[in-house]
């Protein structure tokens, strides 16, 4: 990037902050989440690096924390309040136990005791204390000047209005709301009108911020405490925690003292994975050097202490920059927005690629070529732009329309008066081939082994295959045609293929692509209308009518009439006969083994497992005569909660279906 053009993108990204944090901290009205602001914030400290003359006083990382709220009165903080240093990974932390023992002089080989203490999402607090009493609770503020939140603060039931020692002392912590206090209060407030909180950081903060006291303490906020300010000639950090812990303090239990970093890396594995399941939320894990007196020798740099660092948890939340839109057509012919983004990290991977589902969605949320936008992703969740911010642009950005013409065909486009996708007229568009044959061999359908998107591009492009029925009749001289295919690598993709010809009846329908129906659908068809050869089953589907389809548990009249028309129609129910033609057997399905509290009970999987893949899973659960369905209902006995759950996971808690989590998953089968 040219000098010029930083300083532009400098001044807008200050401009953009300047929003956020009024909004914040002035108006307690967030307009985006901590982490798409820590984004913006990071790709200002990484331009600032790379032109350090363009570094003005306004720029937030010139200062630790925002302006304070001017209806409460302003208090100067006894000891000036610092910032640990976040890292993101974990040769970070590596570097900053070098750093140490650099600075400390200490030989690289030498092991220093590290304090790990749960790094809670809430808001950072001074607690005073007068000869045992309370006297007042300061918010951290910009870390000189804090807010007097005391008549707010003294309504926490877990903060001691008396201490166990009458003396003078001063203590940090975090004021936060529990996850449930979150989810009750946004169900009052939605019944209310009112706005709903985006996270229980933001509760808290709102709430230490009444002029009520009554209100603060109707809302079930909690402390946890983390340092003592005054000197007690304590020695080490977890002498601290104690000492915090005897005079009557809330401590979070869940420290611990390690001998270098690699212990302190596992514990950051375990706490990452297990962080669903706190009755609080947290962001990362505070590393600190245990010894107290090589705290004070480290002392501190110009806005961050050198003893200490926070490991971040990958953000769900970014901020990038569009720099295309490009419509993607699919096997029905309808055509998909993807933005292509720049690459950012974002839940731990790398993302340059989003879905913009349909152009309504566009116009909805305004977005634009060229915007910068904020990126949501969760786990293995499609990535998702939540919002574009318009105070970024520069004038260069512009609108996306809905195309006329197929990008791959130059065919027309249509579009129906009741849906909002747009589609390829060309029945025989290539792209409509390639992408309806990647779903035929996927591992949902007939799952053959080797057979992956270029290989498939490449059949069609070749004319060596034209729909799925022609994958069987394919010999290892045909693959010899293909790029990088020699005798032996086709002779094992010839072999891949008359393997899969022992098909599920379910991977079948799938592999269909029947508009509307999904792997869950599939299956409840099979179930409804089994057959013990392809012929039987496509004579049962040939007479079905759309209300007998309709009667299948979960099929509305949708998906009933888009099965019914697909089966209406003479070459779908030749393309079956054709397979069977060609050796294609429907597989039996293996015998059920009962299994008490799984047999007869519906589940539904949500986020990532550590022993096993989604797909084994339900596999279990099936092989044990349960259903494992995609979406959670009152009829959902088990939703089995792994790492990074999605919405699933919410809806479970609303209706009161019974989480379990992968543990108590694999012991209903032993």
């Amino acid at each position: 990037m040219q000098k010029q053009d930083a300083k532009n993108r400098l001044e807008k990204l200050k401009e953009q902050m300047r929003d956020v944090d009024y909004a914040y901290y002035v108006l307690d009205r967030p307009i985006m989440s901590d982490a798409a602001r820590d984004s913006l914030k990071d790709e200002v400290e990484s331009l600032e690096k790379e032109f350090p003359d363009l570094v003005t006083p306004d720029s937030p990382t010139q200062r630790i924390g925002g302006k304070v709220v001017g209806k409460f009165k302003k208090v100067r903080h006894e000891i000036k309040k610092y910032s640990l240093d976040d890292v993101f990974s974990y040769e970070e932390i590596s570097e900053f136990d070098e750093r140490v023992k650099r600075f400390l002089n200490l030989p690289s080989t030498e092991t220093i005791e590290y304090d790990c203490e749960l790094k809670i999402d809430g808001l950072n607090m001074s607690f005073h204390y007068k000869k045992g009493l309370f006297e007042k609770a300061v918010t951290r503020g910009d870390g000189v000047y804090g807010e007097d939140v005391s008549h707010t603060v003294r309504t926490i039931n877990s903060l001691p209005l008396k201490l166990r020692e009458p003396i003078d002392i001063e203590f940090g912590g975090e004021v936060y709301m529990p996850v449930k206090s979150l989810e009750r209060l946004n169900a009052e407030n939605k019944k209310k009108g009112l706005p709903l909180f985006a996270n229980p950081r933001n509760a808290a903060a709102g709430s230490v911020r009444q002029l009520d006291p009554k209100i603060a303490a109707s809302r079930d906020l909690d402390i946890f405490c983390w340092a003592i300010y005054s000197d007690l000639n304590l020695k080490t950090q977890i002498e601290m925690l104690k000492k915090m812990q005897d005079l009557g303090l809330r401590v979070n239990e869940n420290y611990k003292v390690f001998k270098g970093v690699d212990d302190v890396l596992k514990y950051i594995e375990h706490w990452h994975k297990k962080r669903e399941s706190l009755e609080y939320q947290i962001d990362g894990v505070a590393i600190k050097v245990n010894r107290l007196d090589w705290q004070k020798r480290l002392g501190r740099a110009a806005k961050y202490v050198r003893w200490a660092c926070a490991y971040k948890f990958p953000a769900e939340e970014a901020t990038t920059v569009v720099e295309d839109i490009v419509w993607q057509v699919g096997r029905t012919g309808a055509l998909t927005p993807v933005a292509h983004l720049r690459p950012v990290r974002v839940a731990g991977s790398t993302v340059s690629r989003a879905t913009l589902h349909n152009i309504d969605e566009i116009e909805r949320k305004d977005i634009r070529v060229g915007d910068t936008v904020i990126l949501h992703k969760a786990g293995d969740v499609i990535p998702e732009i939540v919002q574009s911010l318009p105070k970024m642009r520069t004038g260069h950005e512009h609108k996306v329309h809905l195309p006329e013409k197929c990008p791959v065909c130059d065919f027309k486009t249509t579009r129906k008066d009741d849906e909002v996708a747009v589609y390829c007229t060309n029945k025989k568009c290539v792209a409509q081939d390639i992408e309806a044959m990647i779903h035929f061999v996927s591992k949902h359908g007939f799952f053959i082994e080797g057979m992956g998107e270029k290989i498939v591009e490449q059949l069609i492009n070749k004319n060596l295959i034209q729909s799925g029925a022609d994958i069987f009749e394919l010999k290892s001289g045909d693959l010899l045609l293909l790029d990088g295919f020699a005798e032996k690598s086709a002779q094992k993709l010839v072999d891949s293929i008359e393997r899969s010809k022992s098909v599920p009846l379910n991977k079948l329908i799938y592999s269909l692509g029947i508009r509307h129906v999904g792997e869950e659908t599939a299956a409840l068809i099979a179930k409804k209308f089994t057959g013990r050869t392809i012929a039987e089953f496509a004579d049962k589907m040939r007479s079905a009518t759309v209300a007998d389809i309709n009667e299948v548990q979960n099929i509305g009249e949708v998906v009933a009439e888009s099965v019914h028309n697909h089966f209406k129609e003479k070459h779908n129910l030749d393309f079956l006969a054709k397979l069977e033609k060609l050796g294609v057997v429907l597989k039996r399905a293996e015998a059920v083994k009962e299994v008490a509290g799984v047999t007869g009970k519906t589940f539904v999987l949500t986020g990532t497992m550590d022993g096993l893949s989604r797909d084994e899973a339900k596999s279990m659960i099936k092989a044990a005569g349960g259903e494992a369905n995609e979406s959670v209902s009152k009829e959902t006995d088990y939703v089995v909660l792994g790492e990074n759950p999605g919405s699933k996971y919410d809806k479970a808690k609303k209706l009161g279906v019974k989480i379990i989590g992968e543990k108590e998953f694999l012991k209903l089968f032993q």
